[in-house]
């Protein structure tokens, strides 16, 4: 029999409110969002929900800025950029393949998975 996930209300909502915004938050801004609507959510019940959707791969940690893990609900392949200075992350959607990518396919290699990051100053920053 299959393992199923109980998902509470606050579940949804935690998820809801990650995969709603752009902004790759962190899970104390998660809890921001939700306190008025939950007040008897807890900080650690964001952390604890945050470590489950990572676990089942439906968000994925993109950076850690200031000490603070942020994370992404958009589970489509795509790269990031982080600004050093402000700490914004921004997607980045580049369907092609690097040189190094098309060389591990001629070699017989299968990429499942990639993650590229990229850190610098954004336009505003700069």
């Amino acid at each position: 029999m299959a393992k199923r996930t109980n998902f509470s209300s606050k579940r949804v909502a935690i998820l809801k409110t990650i995969r709603d915004t752009d902004c790759h938050p962190g899970a104390r801004w998660v809890y921001n969002q939700l306190k008025e609507q939950y007040p008897d959510l807890s900080l650690g019940t964001v952390y604890r929900n945050i470590a489950l959707f990572k676990k089942e791969g439906i968000v994925s940690t993109v950076a850690t800025i200031n000490g603070e893990e942020r994370i992404d609900g958009n589970t489509v392949p795509h790269s990031h950029f982080v600004c050093r200075e402000c700490g914004s992350i921004y997607d980045l959607y580049n369907t092609e393949l690097t040189a190094a990518e098309s060389a591990l396919s001629r070699n017989g290699f299968t990429i499942e998975c990639k993650s590229v990051t990229y850190y610098g100053k954004c336009s505003k920053c700069s």
